[in-house]
């Protein structure tokens, strides 16, 4: 087996469709290639990232890894920078989906910001070369910045709105900026990913339950600190 046939069959399966495929009009299937493709060059690309660092990898290296040839790279992304707007994609869908939660009123709001830090950390958090290699990149592309700043943004909205309706519900302190509140919850998940990614012991699963108490306990109506 090839090195690039080894790196395919490590990488999930996105599923991006639902229902039988057989039922699918062509065009669904065309567009849930296209997909898998996409993603199949992100993990590619982030595996190498986690090896060479971002800087030493090449829109080559990538298409050779995910096997597939140099013109398909570029149907999917203008530049190498804009493979790490994925990974924005990713977490901004679960900001999306932490501010659905929210609005549906289904779930606490403890439990919602919970889950949503654990989850911002699920990509980064696959290993500490993988973490460094990311902070790095986006310290060091100015392309990758942008694109990055730009999802942040959505995403720092949103968040904003699950804090107010945890005001809403009281469970969050009223007299709290809610803007503030969602900064020092991406600087809490992004700070925390740092400092573990240069030990990379305990899990960082451990480091971020840590700073979720930390953070709640700071931003909690009193009387709601201690939650299950």
């Amino acid at each position: 087996m090839s090195k690039s046939q080894k790196m395919r069959a490590t990488l999930p399966v996105l599923n991006l469709v639902s229902g039988n495929q057989a039922d699918a009009p062509a065009s669904g299937r065309r567009q849930r290639r296209a997909a898998e493709t996409r993603l199949r060059l992100f993990r590619c690309a982030l595996q190498l990232i986690a090896e060479r660092g971002f800087p030493s990898v090449t829109v080559e290296d990538i298409t050779e890894a995910a096997d597939v040839g140099k013109g398909t790279f570029f149907n999917y992304f203008a530049t190498k920078d804009h493979v790490l707007g994925v990974m924005a994609e990713i977490q901004l869908g679960k900001v999306r989906k932490a501010a659905s939660l929210a609005s549906q009123g289904k779930q606490a709001i403890h439990a919602v910001l919970h889950r949503l830090m654990l989850r911002l950390a699920e990509e980064p958090g696959r290993s500490p070369d993988l973490a460094r290699a990311l902070i790095s990149s986006f310290l060091a592309s100015a392309g990758v910045r942008k694109i990055i700043v730009g999802r942040m943004l959505e995403g720092h909205k949103m968040i904003a709105e699950v804090v107010a309706a945890g005001q809403k519900r009281d469970e969050i302190d009223p007299r709290l900026n809610q803007e503030k509140v969602a900064t020092q919850l991406l600087q809490a998940v992004m700070g925390t990913i740092l400092l573990w990614s240069t030990h990379g012991e305990p899990a960082l699963k451990v480091w971020i339950e840590d700073s979720f108490q930390h953070f709640w306990r700071a931003i909690a109506l009193p009387g709601q600190e201690k939650k299950p």
